[in-house]
């Protein structure tokens, strides 16, 4: 079954860079149960792609999502959902990481529930070093923490 799942899905696949964008916007009717947005032939085909994917296997495991969520908060941050992530790059709690950017020394502090950075309390290294540099910035990358290797194997 898998091996036959697997070869309608490449076919349905390839069809789709066959289809015009009216094709495609049926075709998102069809498996969405809505409109198609007004966007690119690129955007449709790879949304459509996913979704044909997506009905054939199954889309991702609560896990999955909950970690998604999750960086979606962390992302966007704020926090809507009430999932934390648990990182094992995060040093020890009441670690203060010392980070010299644009001249001025940052200090920032490992808290229980997040860090704190000039009196501020925030979820993520990220969001602070998006602060620091007013750029997006992986922040375990910005204060220079790698996750060991040898815990991860």
């Amino acid at each position: 079954m898998q091996k036959q799942d697997n070869a309608q899905v490449l076919a349905r696949l390839a069809a789709l860079k066959a289809m015009t964008v009216g094709e495609l916007k049926a075709e998102w009717q069809t498996l969405m149960g809505s409109a198609a947005p007004n966007n690119s032939r690129s955007f449709l085909e790879q949304r459509l792609a996913y979704r044909i994917q997506e009905l054939t296997w199954g889309g991702p495991s609560k896990p999955v999502r909950q970690l998604l969520d999750a960086l979606a908060d962390e992302v966007e941050g704020k926090k809507v959902r009430k999932s934390v992530i648990t990182d094992p790059r995060n040093p020890v709690i009441g670690t203060r990481l010392v980070r010299e950017w644009d001249g001025a020394e940052h200090v920032i502090t490992v808290l229980k529930d997040g860090f704190d950075w000039q009196g501020r309390r925030y979820k993520s290294l990220s969001a602070v070093a998006r602060d620091i540099t007013g750029t997006q910035w992986n922040g375990y990358r910005f204060f220079g923490l790698r996750e060991n290797k040898r815990a991860a194997a």
